[in-house]
């Protein structure tokens, strides 16, 4: 390839015609192509992980190999930063987090009944603001749609290799889509039936995936989730493997139950929950959304009672009664919307039965590491 100068001549102007001598095109510069570096085997790089936590560090580490594996997208490179994040949460340096839980930020959405903002609206003091004053905040086009149309074929790559494993039995497929997850001692291993009752309320485990757990970190991130959080909480957030859930959810679900979170997840956490939307719903789509009773509450409510199905979860009558000041609203989301609450905001499914169209979703709940509970298993965001 030869690079030549060259210039352009003015508008009605013509260039003068220089009497210099034309150099020869040999001595023009010429740049020569270089051959590409080749790639570096996936075994090579694996072997080199333990040596390079040795010497660099578990996080310096992850961020090496995720680099590495940016154009090749190997399945059990995934696994292995998947698993190095979980890893991490042991080199974590001591956190403290907040002084006092939760934040006090002045509200700055008074006369709001659900707080809306967009991406470039985000930051820590506006997620508490209106987290702690009505509840939950939505965000408009937190992900832009082509990277949510990515996190749908994601997951419908992910449920079709969770299905076919399934229905051919137990083992592990080299580069499959779908792994379950086996986490380090101390962590509980989950159980088979936690994962049969997920998927059959149209959900996936994120971490049964590790290629759909990297493509969706890296959109969190590129939403700047981590220093949002982080700021939230006063310390690095971490996602709990059991909580992290892709989801397609099917229009023969049944009925969906009021519920805050905090019902079954304990006492004393520190935490958020990012639900994304990944298709057009709620409002007056023909797919689920999600009802709200957009206020804060103080505590958990008494659940089971007022027709409950289950002992977690909130009576119909029970949620009218709450709502009493802060009517029930079902909002319209758009594919990479998102509603950000925590575990004591009351919300359920918004399913009828007249709806005909599937809605793809992301649940993530992050936690602060200080508070993280004992009995989840944690992954380093």
């Amino acid at each position: 390839m030869v690079l030549r100068s060259w210039r352009r001549a003015r508008p009605g102007r013509a260039e003068p015609v220089s009497s210099a001598p034309v150099p020869s095109p040999a001595a023009e510069p010429v740049v020569v192509d270089e051959p590409p570096v080749p790639e570096v085997p996936t075994d090579q790089l694996l072997a080199d992980v333990d040596r390079r936590i040795d010497t660099e560090g578990v996080f310096a580490t992850i961020e090496w190999l995720r680099a590495a594996n940016s154009s090749r997208r190997d399945e059990a490179i995934d696994a292995r930063i998947l698993m190095l994040r979980h890893q991490a949460f042991a080199d974590l340096p001591p956190q403290t987090g907040r002084a006092s839980w939760p934040p006090q930020v002045e509200d700055r959405f008074a006369g709001v009944d659900c707080p809306e903002v967009t991406v470039d609206q985000l930051d820590a003091d506006v997620l508490a603001s209106a987290v702690t004053n009505h509840g939950c905040l939505l965000v408009r086009n937190l992900v832009p749609p082509e990277v949510a149309e990515r996190l749908v074929a994601t997951i419908d790559t992910t449920f079709k290799a969770c299905d076919e494993r399934t229905i051919a039995g137990a083992g592990s497929w080299p580069g499959s889509w779908y792994r379950p997850f086996r986490p380090l001692p101390p962590y509980p291993q989950p159980a088979e039936g936690h994962r049969g009752w997920v998927r059959s309320a149209g959900g996936v485990l994120a971490a049964d995936s590790p290629p759909a757990f990297e493509t969706m970190i890296s959109a969190f991130e590129d939403a700047g989730l981590r220093e949002v959080i982080s700021g939230y909480l006063g310390e690095r957030p971490i996602l709990s493997v059991d909580k992290c859930t892709l989801r397609r959810v099917p229009l023969d679900l049944g009925g969906a139950e009021w519920h805050q979170d905090g019902s079954f997840l304990g006492d004393g956490i520190r935490t958020l929950n990012v639900w994304l939307a990944l298709s057009p719903c709620g409002g007056n789509h023909p797919s689920p959304g999600l009802d709200l009773v957009p206020k804060r509450f103080d505590a958990i409510l008494p659940t089971g009672t007022d027709g409950a199905l289950f002992d977690w979860s909130v009576g119909h009558g029970l949620a009218l009664r709450e709502s009493i000041d802060a009517p029930i609203i079902r909002p319209e989301f758009l594919a990479g919307d998102a509603l950000l609450f925590d575990d004591l905001f009351l919300h359920r499914t918004a399913l009828e039965p007249d709806m005909t169209d599937e809605r793809y979703a992301i649940e993530s709940w992050f936690f602060a590491g200080s508070q993280y509970p004992g009995d989840s298993t944690p992954v380093v965001f």
